[in-house]
């Protein structure tokens, strides 16, 4: 597939300036577990920052490039589209999700069948959709080593998701964050921790 047909399917991908590469983003008030935690205080949504600074200033920029990307993910030819434009923009390093989340079973099994459709590219994954997780590996096992799922913890300053081998927390002290993006102006620089599965927790700053 040519780029310009990759793009006609699912508009543009995501370049946050925190990361490596690319990512993949959709509209965050159409998370399923989100927009429930969204509304609880205390919890990792309340204060959503897919809702919030750059993605809220380019409001409708943002609500356009959304409703695309997820006609992209029920369009038959996403995975192909995927496939060439992560070939060819982000080929070492990919995030799914810097906005939004799992949408259904279908979307999940479509993220595992191009990370093995790219072997030599390493995927990660957040999500608070533990119900899907759950499905997923009860029904077809275990993830492509190279697709690093982390199943998000719902509250701030609490414990991780039980039952998974990848997670990821958030707390409001710095001393017990492990993701140290804040000390380096918001930025990864050279950490991947994020994409190695033989991390089995990361703790972020709240922000």
């Amino acid at each position: 597939m040519k780029i310009k047909d990759a793009m006609s399917v699912i508009g543009s991908l995501s370049k946050p300036s925190k990361m490596p590469g690319f990512s993949f983003g959709l509209n965050p008030n159409l998370c399923n577990q989100g927009n429930i935690l969204s509304q609880i205080e205390g919890s990792v949504c309340n204060k959503c920052y897919a809702k919030k600074g750059f993605y809220n200033v380019y409001k409708k920029q943002m609500a356009e490039t959304w409703a695309k990307r997820l006609n992209g993910v029920n369009n038959i030819l996403f995975e192909s589209a995927m496939i060439t434009l992560i070939q060819k923009k982000s080929p070492d390093y990919f995030r799914w999700h810097d906005a939004g989340d799992l949408q259904n079973m279908e979307h999940l099994k479509k993220i595992v069948r191009i990370a093995r459709a790219l072997p030599n590219t390493k995927f990660w994954m957040p999500t608070k959709e533990v119900n899907l997780i759950r499905s997923y590996n009860k029904t077809y096992g275990e993830f492509p080593s190279n697709l690093v799922v982390r199943v998000s913890g719902f509250m701030v300053d609490k414990g991780a998701s039980k039952g998974f081998k990848n997670t990821s927390t958030v707390t409001t002290n710095k001393t017990l964050a492990t993701c140290r993006a804040f000390e380096n102006g918001g930025k990864c620089n050279e950490c991947r921790n994020c994409w190695d599965s033989n991390i089995n927790n990361i703790v972020y700053l709240e922000h």
